[in-house]
C-alpha cells in the first residue's frame, strides 16, 4: 500500500535573485507575476518518491518556494510505500531506462501488474484531492502508474522523465515500453534532454526543460574560509574541531548551525595541506565510484592528493535500495588496497536528519575541494555538476547525459569522452592538480555558466510556459 503525504513548502523572496541576475531577472518576473494570473484558483501538484536525497528532490526545493512566492498555489507530495519490493522494482526500471541491466531481474507483465497494484491506493487517495481545473506534474517511474487515476479527474497531467540515454538500446526500449501506455495517456511529457524524448510519444505533448539549482540555498550560499573549515572539522574530515559550531542561512531564512558528525572511513583525517579530489553523488552503480578509486590510487600521477567520495547515509534515501550495498562494496575495495593508498582515501557519509545541515557539509566539502569529478557511467542530468561549477571548481566529468550540456570542454570543465577510460580521468585531474591557474581560470568560467542560464529561477520561464501550453492545448481538444 502506498500513501502520499505532503512535504512543507515556504516560500522564498524571488526579488532576491534581482541582484545576481541583474537585467536577466526582469523576464524571470514578468514570467512570475503573469502565471499568478493565469493559474489564480488552481492548484499545481508536484509527486514523487521521496522528499530527500537525488536530484529529482534537489530540483523541488530548488524551485517551488519560488513558485510559491510568485503567488501559484503549488503543492508537493510524496509516495510512501510500505513493501520495499515496489522500490527494487522502480530501481531496477531506472537503470534499465539508463540502458543499464540492473539487477538483471525482468520487466514483463507481472512486474507491471504489481507495480501497478503497489499504486493502486494511492492514486485512489491523491486523486480525491485533485479537481478538475488543476495541474498534476508527476515526476519518474516511480510516478507513472498515477496517470490514469489523476487523468480521470479532468485535470490537466504532466509526467517528468528525468532519466534518460541518448541512443535507447533494447534495454532501455524494453523498459520504455513497460511504462509506455500509462505515458501516454499523459497530457504532456517532460525530458531533461531532446535526446532522451522517447520514440513513439507524440512530438506535440513532448517538451524539455533541464532542470536547475537555487544559489541561495545551504547548498550553494556563499561560504568563508573560516566557515568552510569549521564545517569539515565538525563532520570529522579534518583534525581541527572549531570552537564554535559553524552556522549557515536554512532554507526558510532562520539561523542554523552544524553539529552531526559523519560516518567517515578513513586512515587520518584529511592533512591541512593537502590537494583533494571530490565526488559527490548518491551511492549508485552508475556513478562509478569503483572506477573512481581504481583510478585514482592506480593511474594518477599526483600521490599527494587525497579523494573523497562523499554521499548520504544510505539509511536516509528512501527510494534507492541499492546504495548500502554499493557502499559495503566500496569498503571492501578501499579495505584490499595498499597502506599507501589508503591513507589517500575518505569515504563520506553525510547525516540527512537535517537536511540544509547535510547540503551545507556538501557546500563546505565542494569548496574545501582543488577538482571536482562526475564520473557517471549514465546520468540524467547531474546537478552535482551545476552546483561544483557554481563554486568555481575546475570540473572533470564524462561526456554522458546531461553533463554534457553543463560543461563546455576545456573551457568551463574537462569532458571525457568514454566514461570507462580510467587513463584519460586520471590525465586530466593530474593536469589541473599541476596547474592550478590553469584550473582557477575554468572554475571562474564555470561559475559564470551557471550563472548565464543553469539557476532554477531561469527555469520557471520554461516552467510556466509549459503548463499554459498543456492546459491550451488540453482545453482545445475538450472542445467547447
Amino acid at each position: 500500500m502506498t500513501q502520499p503525504i505532503q512535504v512543507e513548502i515556504r516560500a522564498r523572496p524571488l526579488a532576491r535573485y534581482r541582484e545576481l541576475l541583474g537585467p536577466g531577472f526582469d523576464p524571470v518576473l514578468e514570467a512570475s507575476i503573469s502565471a499568478r494570473e493565469n493559474l489564480a484558483g488552481k492548484v499545481v501538484w508536484n509527486v514523487n518518491s521521496t522528499a530527500r536525497g537525488g536530484g529529482v528532490a534537489e530540483m523541488l526545493h530548488a524551485y517551488l518556494p519560488y513558485v510559491l512566492d510568485s503567488g501559484v498555489d503549488t503543492r508537493w507530495q510524496v509516495l510512501q510505500v510500505t513493501d520495499p519490493d515496489f522500490f527494487v522494482l522502480t530501481k531496477r526500471i531506472h537503470n534499465q531506462l539508463h540502458g543499464d541491466s540492473g539487477d538483471g531481474g525482468p520487466l514483463g507483465q507481472a512486474e507491471r501488474e504489481f507495480y501497478m497494484e503497489s499504486l493502486a491506493d494511492s492514486a485512489r487517495r491523491f486523486a480525491a484531492q485533485v479537481s478538475a481545473e488543476d495541474i498534476v506534474i508527476l515526476h519518474d517511474p516511480q510516478t507513472a502508474g498515477l496517470i490514469p487515476a489523476v487523468s480521470e479527474t479532468g485535470a490537466t497531467v504532466i509526467w517528468r522523465c528525468h532519466i534518460g540515454i541518448d541512443d535507447p538500446n533494447e534495454i532501455a526500449l524494453g523498459a520504455q515500453g513497460l511504462l509506455g501506455e500509462l505515458v501516454g495517456r499523459a497530457d504532456g511529457c517532460v525530458f531533461s534532454r531532446q535526446e532522451y524524448v522517447w520514440p513513439g510519444l507524440d512530438p506535440d505533448r513532448a517538451s524539455v526543460i533541464p532542470p536547475g539549482i537555487d544559489a541561495f540555498t545551504p547548498k550553494n550560499q556563499s561560504m568563508d574560509v573560516s566557515t568552510r573549515d569549521g564545517v569539515l572539522g565538525v563532520i570529522g574530515l579534518t583534525a581541527t574541531r572549531p570552537q564554535t559550531r559553524p552556522v549557515f542561512t536554512r532554507s526558510d531564512g532562520s539561523s542554523g548551525a552544524v553539529s552531526s558528525p559523519a560516518t567517515i572511513v578513513q586512515e587520518a583525517p584529511l592533512p591541512e595541506s593537502a590537494s583533494l579530489v571530490v565526488q559527490v553523488s548518491r551511492w549508485d552503480r552508475l556513478k562509478d565510484h569503483g572506477g573512481l578509486l581504481t583510478l585514482f590510487t592506480r593511474d594518477l600521477k599526483d600521490r599527494d592528493s587525497h579523494l573523497a567520495l562523499v554521499g548520504p547515509d544510505s539509511s536516509g534515501v528512501d527510494d534507492d535500495p541499492e546504495g548500502a550495498a554499493v557502499h559495503a562494496a566500496l569498503l571492501e575495495q578501499v579495505d584490499s588496497l595498499p597502506e599507501e593508498a589508503r591513507a589517500r582515501v575518505h569515504l563520506v557519509s553525510l547525516p540527512m536528519e537535517d537536511l540544509d545541515e547535510n547540503a551545507f557539509m556538501v557546500n563546505a566539502i565542494q569548496r574545501r575541494a582543488d577538482v571536482i569529478v562526475q564520473k557517471s557511467l549514465a546520468e540524467g542530468f547531474g546537478l552535482t555538476v551545476s552546483e561544483g561549477m557554481w563554486k568555481a571548481r575546475p570540473m572533470v566529468a564524462s561526456r554522458v547525459g546531461g553533463i554534457q550540456d553543463q560543461i563546455e570542454d576545456g573551457k568551463s570543465g574537462i569532458l571525457i569522452d568514454r566514461a570507462d577510460d580510467l587513463p584519460a580521468f586520471a590525465r586530466a585531474i593530474d593536469q589541473l592538480l599541476e596547474d592550478p591557474s590553469r584550473a582557477r581560470e575554468i572554475g571562474e568560467a564555470a561559475r559564470e555558466k551557471v550563472k548565464s542560464g543553469l539557476l532554477s529561477v531561469q527555469r520557471l520561464i520554461l516552467h510556466y510556459q509549459l503548463i499554459d501550453q498543456v492546459s491550451r492545448a488540453r482545453r482545445q481538444s475538450s472542445g467547447p
